[in-house]
């Protein structure tokens, strides 16, 4: 049996797991390490990349690959995260999802102008039977949304507190971002997207 046809596909519990653990790692972290307030964050971005790495190890060695998006975000987890403990300096984690959502919305416009809607390669198997002309329209509503997204994070880090922006990401960055993917849904049925199988999570890829 060849490396394709061993590849599996997480299901939905799984796929969030992966995708969001990291995340919520950092969040218990922040708020519960027994150290000092200014360096929890530091602590915490620690404790990121380690979990970014058991979530990359984990998805490769269970399911046999590990998405593009996912190893794009773990890239910069442990580059920025790493810049972040080494100078000492929280603006690289601060920044962080503001590259990531700039990037992957420049990457999906570029798709969509181009007439090759990306999260079809990336995505596929967790859409099935999702028409051409879906594709493009929730391409095309993600790239909007990690557009704005980006603007936000840069306005909300740079114009409060550490602690505020934490809680952002949590209270407002999460929520926003699975209130957004459930919001597409009724689109992806009306344009072929089959409800027979295990609904894969929503989401194109890590909440940043």
């Amino acid at each position: 049996m060849n490396a394709a046809a061993q590849k599996q596909e997480p299901g939905s519990g799984a796929r969030l797991l992966i995708d969001i653990g990291p995340l919520l790692v950092f969040f218990l972290v922040n708020f519960f390490a027994p150290v000092p307030g200014a360096l929890k964050v530091f602590v915490a971005t620690g404790a990121f990349m380690v979990a970014m790495m058991a979530a990359l190890i984990f998805s490769a060695i269970r399911y046999k690959h590990v998405s593009p998006l996912l190893l794009f975000s773990g890239v910069m987890v442990l580059v920025l995260g790493g810049l972040t403990i080494w100078l000492h300096n929280e603006t690289f984690i601060k920044v962080k999802p503001t590259i990531y959502y700039a990037l992957v919305a420049a990457l999906l416009g570029f798709g969509l102008a181009t007439g090759r809607p990306l999260l079809k390669a990336v995505l596929g198997s967790a859409y099935p039977g999702l028409s051409e002309e879906g594709w493009s329209k929730l391409t095309r509503n993600w790239a909007l949304f990690f557009a704005v997204m980006a603007v936000v994070n840069e306005a909300v880090w740079r114009n409060s507190t550490t602690d505020f922006w934490i809680g952002f990401k949590l209270w407002g960055a999460i929520p926003a971002t699975l209130l957004f993917a459930l919001a597409n849904v009724p689109m992806l049925v009306r344009h072929g997207l089959s409800t027979d199988d295990e609904p894969k999570a929503a989401e194109p890829g890590p909440i940043e």
